[in-house]
């Protein structure tokens, strides 16, 4: 399949302000991304079945009134859930950004661990510091992760803002997500080390947990926008980096995009 015949959902309204920026992305690396308000997608003017990626995107969808991603996740679940079911069973990606991971935890799409679909394992709480994070974070990947998404990554550094972004979860379901490396990013120093403490973890999640996928590694959620850093000059460093010759040709978030394309592309 050539990049271009790649379709990408990306479910807008209600809040949620992050389109542009993830069609962006995505166009970036060959694909063909489709901005959808969630309306016409739940009265059936476009169906699941069309697309190949589905995007659940940054923002702040019904105004997280009842908790962050609860409305847009409770819509979904009620309207879509076969066809979400079938977009899975089909092997097809999925990624949640910010708002749009707190959906997917919500919705019981991540973890997911042992095919506990749509049954909610993990959740994302309000930040320890009690107030709205908007900051730059060094991410360390997890070499050993199956997340489509992050390979190739090693250490990383992409914007944050949130106000519920710490990862929760029982002891066992931490324990079993652990061992499945299905913690695919966390928050690290900017020598590379693991964060335990703010500002470099920034909300106190445990074990310091960016970001998770299931056991497939088709479908990825992260806390950190990777689609507001598609340009270096997004970078608040670029100055210095230009000065230094260090400046990349390209945003460091581009890549989460770029593996989801590709592997689409390769495999059908």
């Amino acid at each position: 399949m050539k990049k271009s015949d790649v379709k990408v959902l990306i479910i807008t309204g209600f809040g949620l302000n992050c389109e542009k920026e993830t069609t962006a992305a995505f166009k970036m690396c060959g694909a063909s991304p489709e901005m959808v308000h969630l309306n016409d997608l739940l009265n059936g003017k476009h169906s699941l079945s069309e697309f190949h990626i589905l995007a659940f995107i940054g923002g702040f969808s019904f105004g997280d009134h009842l908790g962050a991603g609860t409305v847009l996740a409770n819509r979904v679940k009620a309207k879509l859930h076969d066809d979400l079911k079938q977009f899975v069973a089909d092997g097809k990606l999925i990624i949640g950004i910010c708002n749009g991971f707190q959906t997917l935890t919500r919705l019981g799409l991540v973890p997911a661990m042992n095919d506990n679909i749509f049954e909610q394992e993990v959740a994302l709480a309000h930040n320890d510091s009690g107030v709205f994070r908007d900051d730059w974070t060094y991410l360390k990947a997890n070499p050993d992760s199956p997340c489509i998404f992050t390979k190739g990554i090693d250490l990383i550094k992409l914007p944050i803002r949130h106000g519920e972004g710490k990862l929760v979860a029982n002891e066992d379901v931490l324990e079993e997500l652990e061992s499945k490396n299905l913690a695919t990013l966390r928050y690290a120093n900017a020598d590379g080390s693991i964060a335990s403490d703010f500002p470099a973890n920034p909300n106190g999640a445990l074990n310091a947990i960016a970001g998770i996928c299931d056991e497939s590694g088709r479908i990825f959620g992260l806390m950190p926008h990777p689609e507001a850093f598609l340009s270096p000059f997004n970078s608040p460093s670029w100055t210095k980096e230009k000065l230094e010759g260090k400046l990349a040709s390209e945003g460091e978030g581009v890549i989460f995009f770029r593996n989801a394309v590709d592997f689409v592309a390769a495999e059908n």
